[in-house]
């Protein structure tokens, strides 16, 4: 999950990146951690009352029928201290992991966006063994948080390792804010911190010998090459495989619609993927032309400009076409559509407004009359109450992990205190590109949903091919999928998700 339009922070302006400490994480017992013991009364760190120490680690059996066999995995709820450059803890980041018995079992590490998204939407969403129905057309925030066995897991083949960043989840700085900000929400400091928590997590479980694996969706897709590079490079663990779901990749792409034709180009196929979903013609086949129009055709008309009147004529008459707009709307628009623009025009006449994630996902606007978007996402909107409901019921009541806290699915102080430098604006490719050299048995799996106008499909696409080619081309692969920045969601997005991925890791 991301709080971000078009690939871009839409929270806070963007801000000069400076020099900041690291922030190290270190394995320990399942004791509480001595910050949260310092003083009954007062945290002397903040001189605020003191938030009550989280609980022990803690472990629960579970099962589940998977492909016709009872898959049996251990469920552990915990937290591992960081610490600041002068070692007293900063902070505590909450984990839960997924884990079955068995000799040479693979390890994945799974982390969320934003900035300042939890797991959950990885784990109850997506890939962990249990899933919540929420996030599709229809689905409501008051439905029952029912928790049912999930068919495209990954438990069977990979234990799974879920990470909420500091400011997410249950995690929490001990420091104050100003503190907290320099040392947790900053791309640096970020990247270096959940990097030692990961290497820390491997020590404390005897689990360095392993095949490691990551995983990261939007953001946590930014934090992913970033995460693998320096775990490479700093801390002397090889990462095995990533996978990138949705992923803030390469937000320099989409930069200067006024001269490149690449943010057109990158919005315009997810826009006609939603029509063709909407008229029950999505198909790989279709979505090919529409790639191959948009890589050929429609770039050069764009770049052509006013030197092409009638070129210019005949872009407008078939974007008009592929996306269903009304034809007046694409003409002024110079057959450029804008992400916002089209979330209101294209359900204007129902009142209702689309996701940026999937545009087929709808809610009622309820200020259709005002000159922008005024409410909040329609699918976040729908998202973060289930998902709260049943992450904490299910940490607390069936794992047992009594903790007296506020739990953060998505959270606005995080983005809001997010430091927008310049090493955030740059993506992660050169990282992308570095860890890749580096290790010739390192595979990258991208994975998109076409009706995703947040984090594009086409800017992953172009990203890669422009990439050299570093021994087999297959390493660094893009799969889409029908669906939204949530494609999994669907049944069918998490099933053809996990085929994809176990074929990656089969093949080390």
């Amino acid at each position: 999950m991301r709080l971000m339009s078009r690939c871009s922070i839409v929270l806070l302006a963007g801000s000069i990146l400076v020099a900041m400490p690291a922030v190290q994480a270190f394995a320990q017992s399942d004791k509480p951690t001595p910050a949260a013991d310092k003083s009954p009364e007062k945290n002397a760190a903040t001189d605020k009352p003191a938030l009550p120490p989280l609980p022990a680690e803690t472990h629960t059996q579970q099962s589940m029928m998977l492909d016709g066999k009872n898959l049996k995995y251990t469920v552990t709820v915990g937290a591992l201290p960081t610490r600041d450059k002068d070692g007293k803890v900063a902070g505590q980041v909450v984990f839960t992991a997924y884990t079955v018995e068995g000799e040479n079992r693979p390890v994945t590490f799974a982390l969320n966006g934003g900035p300042g998204a939890a797991s959950v939407f990885l784990n109850l969403g997506a890939i962990g063994p249990k899933h919540l129905q929420v996030g599709n057309e229809g689905d409501s925030p008051s439905d029952p948080t029912t928790l049912k066995d999930n068919p495209g897991t990954w438990l069977d083949f990979t234990d799974l390792v879920f990470i909420d960043p500091i400011g997410t989840g249950f995690s929490r700085a001990d420091v104050p804010e100003d503190q907290a900000k320099k040392l947790f929400y900053s791309t640096e400091p970020d990247i270096e911190y959940l990097s030692r928590v990961i290497y820390d997590w491997l020590v404390k479980n005897d689990r360095l010998s392993s095949r490691k694996y990551f995983v990261g969706e939007s953001y946590g897709g930014f934090r992913g090459p970033r995460i693998t590079y320096y775990l490479q490079s700093e801390l002397g663990v090889a990462m095995n495989g990533v996978v990138l779901v949705s992923p803030y990749l390469n937000p320099t792409a989409e930069s200067n619609g006024d001269l490149s034709p690449l943010p057109w180009m990158m919005t315009l196929p997810p826009i006609t993927a939603a029509h063709l979903e909407r008229e029950k013609k999505l198909t790989p086949q279709a979505m090919a032309d529409v790639i191959a129009y948009t890589e050929g055709e429609y770039a050069t008309t764009l770049i052509r400009g006013n030197a092409d009147k009638e070129a210019q004529q005949r872009m407008i008459a078939r974007v008009t076409e592929m996306t269903g707009l009304d034809p007046e709307f694409v003409k002024v628009s110079g057959g450029r559509i804008d992400t916002q623009a089209y979330l209101r025009e294209v359900w204007r006449e129902k009142e209702k407004l689309g996701s940026v994630y999937d545009s087929n996902v709808t809610s009622f606007d309820p200020f259709p009359f005002a000159t922008e978007q005024r409410a909040n996402d329609p699918l976040l909107a729908s998202m973060i109450a289930p998902l709260t409901t049943a992450m904490v019921d299910f940490v607390t009541r069936t794992v047992g992990w009594k903790v007296d806290a506020r739990y953060n699915a998505l959270s606005y102080d995080v983005n809001r205190l997010w430091d927008r430098g310049e090493n955030l604006r740059k993506g992660s490719v050169p990282e992308l590109r570095q860890a890749v050299a580096a290790d010739p048995k390192l595979r990258v799996l991208i994975v998109h949903g076409w009706n995703d106008l947040s984090c594009p499909f086409m800017g992953s696409i172009l990203t890669v091919n422009q990439m050299p080619v570093m021994g087999d081309p297959s390493r660094v692969a893009v799969r889409e999928y029908p669906g939204g920045h949530m494609f999994y969601t669907r049944e069918s997005g998490r099933l053809d998700l996990r085929k994809d991925v176990m074929e990656m890791y089969a093949k080390h």
